[in-house]
């Protein structure tokens, strides 16, 4: 009897000790609250008393809920719960009695079969999404070009299933030329470009797909960097025909001869440039993100980078990370890990960032897509990442 409870406890925890199960509800059902709680509002109006406010509060809360079902399983969420209350009640007149039973059991299984129902939808759409996740996966690339000098790492992790951010590295030629692979190092370009895309999940990741494709087109025409990201805001704009989309993104192109590095940063986080002295740059130049206004300039910079210099370029959900208090980790602690990062490979600098984030938040749940890419240039002696 107690191995067949273990087996039973095991095939439902999935082998999860207690303490991370009870971390997993508490993070799901702040999330489920957070969800249903922004659509009640919760201020006092005046002259109402304490007991009138939350009567208020616990009846918007109800409908929060129900208007997530669909109308046919609302009526059947209420009839389980009338059933659930009802007691029950014995009628007698005169010589004839008629009992009415308690109907809680028929309650429960109306909650069950609603509950079944809600599940069937939840594993076809995590199906899809699990699909969309996968094709997404295809898109991103999964390995960092090989560059002699250029030591280039990056991750992504989305909120959701899938993920409104991007990155991408690649070479690229400024020049056209019918046997790309005999270009000159000084026809080649080292394209690097992270966005992130306003909001998150499948409308998000659907914006995302086509700024890849676009830029990946765009990248095979002999443009410069100002004319690329131009055309590039120009399509997102026909995109975004609505004006409820927009792109933050920041795209550099490196020159392998001469490693000048020059970057347009279309509102996005500035990205950090650490100099192998040890002083800090911000990298800030460029204007509106893509498809606000197809009328909008891009300025473009340019800069030297030298052997140990180090450049992260990241999105929003790495400085707006909260913890359980809602405390941001914040520019300043993301700046600390950086001044420790001086000699260390790509690799090695974007574990310990991502390691710093996740210890920071702790159990609370990510409420934003988290991207770095990390850039470090060496001298051609020096080893380079593993």
């Amino acid at each position: 009897m107690a191995g067949s409870l273990r087996v039973f406890w095991q095939r439902v925890s999935d082998g999860i000790q207690v303490q991370e199960i009870w971390a997993q509800f508490r993070t799901d059902a702040r999330a489920s609250y957070e969800l249903y709680s922004q659509e009640v509002d919760w201020t006092r109006a005046p002259g109402e008393s304490g007991g009138k406010r939350a009567r208020r509060v616990v009846k918007g809360l109800f409908w929060a809920m129900m208007m997530k079902l669909s109308p046919g399983r609302r009526i059947l969420l209420l009839i389980a719960l009338i059933l659930l209350v009802y007691p029950g009640f014995d009628v007698r007149y005169r010589d004839t009695e008629f009992q009415m039973p308690n109907l809680a059991f028929f309650g429960g299984l109306a909650l069950v079969v609603l509950l079944a129902l809600e599940l069937a939808d939840r594993v076809t759409m995590k199906r899809d999404l699990q699909i969309a996740r996968e094709i997404q996966g295809w898109l991103m690339p999964s390995a960092p070009p090989s560059i002699p000098g250029i030591d280039i790492a990056f991750a992504t992790r989305p909120a959701n299933t899938v993920a409104g951010d991007y990155y991408d590295a690649f070479l690229r030629s400024i020049v056209p030329h019918p046997e790309q692979d005999l270009l000159d190092a000084q026809d080649r370009r080292l394209l690097i470009v992270v966005g992130d895309v306003a909001g998150k999940s499948l409308p998000a990741a659907l914006l995302m797909a086509t700024l890849q494709a676009s830029l990946r087109t765009l990248a095979t025409l002999p443009l410069s960097l100002p004319e690329l990201v131009d055309r590039l805001n120009q399509y997102v704009c026909a995109q975004n025909a609505g004006g409820r989309r927009f792109i933050t993104a920041f795209l550099a192109e490196l020159n392998l001869s001469t490693r000048c590095l020059t970057f347009v940063n279309a509102g996005h986080n500035w990205p950090v440039l650490k100099r192998a002295s040890g002083t800090i740059e911000r990298l800030e130049k460029g204007g509106l993100p893509l498809g606000i206004s197809p009328a909008a300039r891009y300025e473009c910079c340019d800069t030297i980078l030298i052997s140990g210099d180090f450049l992260l370029i990241f999105t929003d959900g790495v400085i707006e990370a909260e913890n359980e208090k809602e405390e941001e980790y914040g520019e300043a602690r993301m700046l600390e890990i950086i001044h420790t990062l001086l000699g260390r490979t790509a690799s090695d600098a974007l574990r310990s960032l991502m390691v710093s984030v996740d210890a920071f938040v702790g159990s609370a749940r990510q409420h934003d897509d988290i991207t770095c890419l990390v850039l470090r240039t060496f001298a051609a002696a020096e080893p380079r990442a593993v």
